[in-house]
């Protein structure tokens, strides 16, 4: 029998987790493909893809109808510059995408990711300061904790302190203010009142920096991993939109994880249909995995006022690229033919209650989150308390460790050292079922049994 295969023991190449364990560790399972929401090793285990990977895979894996997609484009065409011709397949992206987005959401900009769409939203929200005669809006003011992208001009909005020490000297960061947590509060503080003090923080650092001096607010309407899926009180996001209104700072919705019918609604922000981002990204489940994409969506009075100005002064080179869009395309056709988005929030319900009850057995759940399929379990040393574990425990990981060993796999990468609590997402892809939300349950506890009786044994 051969040696379990290890990173490093070749002399060059290997996998992409050489740049992030020591040589020597455990090779991951090799894949070998997937159906639905499942996935086998090249071994022939199965794991239930209980994340959606890194909250990408909306559609699961192998659907036939995206896979017919792909072909018949890549067939055609793959690849055309916008600057030399229009592509069908982004005039019948955009023309979908922006009717799902409704009123306010008029064009598309599609990229390859949601760092690329972060970069493009504070692009074109500052040449929209300058085309309309404010050329001193330079902020653009995030949360702590956010997360934005890992391109430097995502990571400046991006509320996390250790990113922050690590790659600050190479950016202009920008300030950051609380996002209203509501596991944790303040000493004094309900949710409520704690979200409102969230959103008088904003008013206050856009007085402090001078509000002729703001460009932005980016947030996440319902929390990614940052966050652990926090959903705010819906006061919060009313605030949050006058704050902006009142000083002219544009509202810039980051839904990365959130958008692409996740929570229940094509967009989270429809959740809340009072209030409206002037700017929305999104990225992941649009494409589902099937292609790195993204895409910023846009109203007509900042886009018509870049291009009297000039045009816009961005692009990539693969960006809007006709396979690309083609793909995304048959997602968002997939999603919205199925009822997809209708299946997230009823699908949704039954797994918040099965978390519930989870949690209510076990002795490290302390709380559950989210809407829709995007929900978060926050592990913790006391329920009572909510004291947390550990930080050098590195808690997610643990638990995903526990969770591959059942055949489940977990997302579990780590938030500011985990400073504001240790959580993992639990995000399946939408095309779960009822006994397919008990089987992903019934695996997570066995998980979370490993990992109690770890702590017990020290």
């Amino acid at each position: 029998m051969s040696s379990p295969r290890t990173i490093g023991d070749t002399p060059q190449g290997g996998p992409v987790q050489g740049f992030y364990v020591r040589k020597g560790t455990a090779r991951r399972p090799p894949i070998a493909h997937g159906d639905g929401i499942y996935l086998w090793d090249a071994a022939g285990r199965r794991y239930l893809d209980a994340s959606s990977g890194p909250v990408v895979s909306n559609l699961g894996h192998g659907n036939r109808r995206v896979l017919e997609a792909m072909r018949a484009q890549a067939e055609q065409v793959t690849f055309a510059y916008p600057g030399l011709f229009e592509s069908e397949a982004n005039v019948a992206l955009a023309d979908l995408v922006c009717k799902l987005a409704g009123p306010g959401l008029d064009r598309a900009f599609f990229v390859s990711g949601g760092s690329e769409a972060t970069e493009a939203a504070i692009k074109l929200a500052r040449q929209y300061a300058l085309a309309i005669g404010q050329p001193g809006r330079v902020t653009v003011i995030g949360r702590e904790p956010g997360y934005h992208g890992g391109t430097l001009g995502a990571l400046a909005v991006t509320g996390d302190h250790h990113a922050e020490e690590v790659f600050g000297p190479l950016m202009r960061t920008m300030p950051k203010v609380p996002a209203p947590l509501g596991y944790r509060l303040p000493p004094g503080h309900s949710v409520e009142s704690y979200a409102h003090a969230c959103a008088r923080a904003l008013e206050d650092e856009i007085v402090r920096q001078g509000p002729t001096t703001v460009l932005a607010f980016i947030m996440e309407p319902i929390g990614g991993l940052a966050s652990g899926a926090s959903v705010a009180p819906a006061a919060y996001y009313e605030e949050v939109r006058a704050i902006c209104d009142r000083h002219g700072v544009l509202l810039i919705y980051d839904e990365v994880m959130s958008g692409a019918g996740r929570t229940g609604t094509f967009l989270a922000a429809d959740h809340w249909p009072s209030v409206r981002p002037d700017l929305v990204t999104l990225a992941k489940g649009i494409a589902a995995g099937y292609t790195p994409f993204g895409a910023l969506l846009a109203p007509d009075r900042v886009v018509d006022a870049v291009v009297e100005a000039g045009g816009f002064l961005h692009g990539h080179t693969y960006f809007t690229n006709p396979l690309s869009c083609a793909i995304a395309h048959a997602v968002v056709g997939e999603m919205m033919d199925r009822d997809l988005i209708g299946n997230a929030a009823r699908m949704g319900l039954l797994l918040r209650e099965r978390l519930d009850a989870l949690a209510a057995r076990s002795r490290v759940i302390g709380d559950v989150r989210g809407k829709g399929l995007l929900m978060a379990i926050e592990l913790v040393a006391d329920k009572e308390s909510k004291r947390m574990l550990p930080c050098e425990l590195v808690a997610p990981a643990r638990l995903g460790a526990f969770a591959l060993e059942e055949g489940l796999a977990l997302y579990s990468r780590r938030t500011s050292k985990g400073t504001f609590g240790d959580w993992v997402m639990i995000t399946p892809p939408l095309i779960i079922d009822a006994a397919q939300v008990d089987e992903l349950v019934g695996l997570l506890e066995r998980a979370i049994i490993a990992f109690e009786l770890s702590l017990s044994a020290g």
